[in-house]
């Protein structure tokens, strides 16, 4: 039974990653394909690789996921609240991408892991949701909205007297690389959250008891997250590279560079799994705005931060009631 629910969770985990692959994929690529970058599938194979190659590049996040929101829970009641987690964080992508809502699957995650664990009676770490998890989900939007309108600001001032069809041009190829920083930085914090559920579930289990990272979970949560970010989400991305304001190139690179750059820091220095969704949205938002405030849609914009505030508290209730039908089921 343990070995069978091993398996369960690991393979819903795996599952969670695709989902949030093809969730998350319009946080790298849609600026560039709304701007005609690049085209859409070169775009999704380019960031499937960067991925890929994003998820072997650190290790925090994963061990802030494993080891600092619950106590590790034990035996089979510790499967039943990672399989709810993982439920209701899936619920949750599949639910916002059909309505085509950029929304946070790392916050869904951490919502469904606070739910299953309230739910099975299992503690939850408040200083580490709030310090790791709910600080830097105020904070990395309002940064992200800040330094996407200063570096937009900088790009416009400092390109001033540019030919402007030239520099358009030039930032549609600058784009590429900004793209490709943009979908590392994604592999580097997406692929970690999956890692450190897959750790707890195997030191759970009994089959590992370090926090080390093997292999063979880099290797499988780096390939499904690649695989899901090359099926697309192109509901999502519509809503991110078009109805929220019309980019240039000029503005889609400095949206991708800032957005690209907050999570580089926030993985490296202070090992916090922020939302990559949270970050692009609001650096896109404050690139809008240096063209004229009422340039950027707020209605769109006021929906899609509505949807960041309800995310853990849906996926917490939703994995409630799946670690309570599991439970009943196979308790």
């Amino acid at each position: 039974m343990d070995t069978a629910a091993l398996i369960a969770v690991i393979g819903v985990a795996f599952f969670f990653t695709y989902t949030n692959g093809f969730h998350d994929s319009a946080n790298a690529i849609a600026t560039s394909v709304s701007t005609r970058a690049l085209t859409p599938r070169v775009a999704l194979a380019m960031a499937a690789v960067m991925n890929l190659a994003g998820a072997f590049l650190g290790t925090g996040v994963a061990k802030t996921v494993s080891e600092g929101l619950i106590e590790t829970p034990s035996g089979p009641q510790g499967m039943t609240v990672l399989f709810g987690a993982l439920v209701g964080a899936i619920t949750w992508n599949l639910t916002t991408w059909y309505f085509g809502l950029p929304s946070s699957s790392s916050h869904a995650l951490f919502g469904g892991m606070v739910g299953a664990a309230l739910a099975g009676g299992t503690e939850v770490i408040w200083s580490g949701v709030i310090d790791k998890i709910i600080i830097p989900m105020i904070v990395s939007p309002i940064v992200g909205l800040l330094a996407g309108y200063l570096v937009m600001l900088a790009i416009l001032w400092i390109f001033r007297r540019a030919n402007p069809h030239r520099a358009k041009r030039n930032f549609r190829v600058a784009q590429t690389a900004s793209a490709a920083a943009m979908a590392l930085a994604h592999g580097l914090q997406d692929a970690q959250k999956t890692m450190g559920i897959v750790v707890l579930a195997l030191t759970i289990s009994g089959h590992q008891t370090t926090q080390e990272i093997p292999v063979w979970v880099k290797i499988s949560c780096a390939t499904m997250l690649s695989l899901g970010t090359y099926a697309g989400g192109w509901r999502i991305m519509r809503t991110l590279g078009r109805k929220i304001i019309e980019l240039d190139p000029p503005q889609g690179f400095a949206a991708e560079s800032t957005a690209a750059t907050i999570m580089y820091i926030t993985s490296y220095v202070f090992k916090a799994p922020i939302s990559t969704t949270h970050v692009i949205t609001s650096a896109i938002m404050g690139v809008g705005a240096t063209k004229r405030i009422r340039a950027v849609r707020w209605g769109v914009a006021k929906n899609i931060v509505l949807g960041w505030f309800i995310t853990m508290p849906a996926a917490a209730l939703v994995a409630a009631v799946a670690y309570w039908i599991t439970d009943l089921i196979f308790g």
